[in-house]
């Protein structure tokens, strides 16, 4: 108890410190944040959480997904509120005390100002050894701004990826008007790095519910029978979708297809303008 007490006091100063040194705000504006939230805002509860050792998230990504949830449920546990992982009055106040709301897509991507590099590496020489399988990354649709969450499952000519959970699935399918082959600009954000790519959303060669790794029927996209490239489940999609950077080529035929290359350019292009206005 005595332990906890002196975490909570800790904890406490802290977040004083760092609101004193922060950019003044006026009023408390938002409601609550929760899981599926984007913006300016959660960027300001990341960069805050992740002072206090509770986001180890490498970079303030600006979505509330899994991470976010974890290390607000764990603050919350610390200081003695309900630990649901949502954000809000009571929680609100006690991390960003004089917190306004600020959200904005493009003022979140524009606040990764530490990046390693933001623009258009190369596939094979760079972006395959940086986003290595496994790795979670938040992926931004450059024309809607709108961001989810994706793993790095397969791939060696391209990235082959899926998302985490249903919500963001959800917010894919917004995106694209639903599960659709149209390749668009993208913003890739992992391991710190801001990358250019072009993703399609349309997930196949897999099956949700059959066992990864198993040679399967019927695969999704007309797949057919092979082996179910579908890693992650409960996340409302069977098998993965493909996410192009610079270079690279399509799994069946080894081609750079152009109009991949263009979708990149432009994401390249959408990067080096938030470059200059930060």
């Amino acid at each position: 108890m005595r332990n906890k007490m002196i975490l909570r006091i800790v904890t406490l100063c802290m977040a004083a410190i760092i609101a004193s040194t922060s950019v003044p705000m006026n009023a408390y504006a938002a409601t609550s944040l929760k899981v599926g939230s984007r913006g300016s805002d959660v960027v300001q509860v990341q960069s805050t959480l992740q002072k206090l050792g509770y986001f180890t998230y490498p970079v303030a990504t600006g979505y509330y997904g899994s991470y976010t949830k974890e290390a607000v449920k764990n603050f919350q546990k610390d200081n003695g509120i309900t630990a649901n992982g949502t954000i809000g009055k009571t929680t609100m106040q006690l991390l960003l005390p004089d917190f306004t709301s600020t959200s904005d897509a493009t003022i979140r991507l524009a606040s990764v100002k530490e990046a390693p590099y933001r623009g258009d590496l190369d596939w094979f020489t760079e972006v395959r050894d940086i986003w290595k399988r496994g790795m979670d990354a938040v992926v931004t649709d450059v024309d809607t701004g709108k961001s989810f969450q994706v793993t790095r499952t397969y791939g060696t000519n391209h990235a082959d990826v899926e998302t985490l959970t249903k919500e963001d699935t959800e917010t894919m399918k917004e995106i694209w008007g639903g599960y659709s082959w149209e390749r668009r600009a993208v913003v890739v954000e992992v391991a710190g790095y801001t990358l250019a790519g072009s993703m399609t959303a349309m997930p196949h060669a897999g099956l949700e519910n059959k066992p990864e790794g198993n040679w399967v029927y019927g695969r999704s996209a007309g797949f057919g029978f092979g082996y179910n490239y579908d890693a992650i489940k409960d996340n409302g999609i069977s098998g993965h979708m493909d996410i192009h950077f610079k270079n690279s080529k399509t799994h069946g035929t080894g081609v750079v297809q152009k109009v991949h290359q263009d979708m990149v350019k432009k994401a390249a292009e959408y990067i080096a303008r938030l470059n200059i206005q930060t």
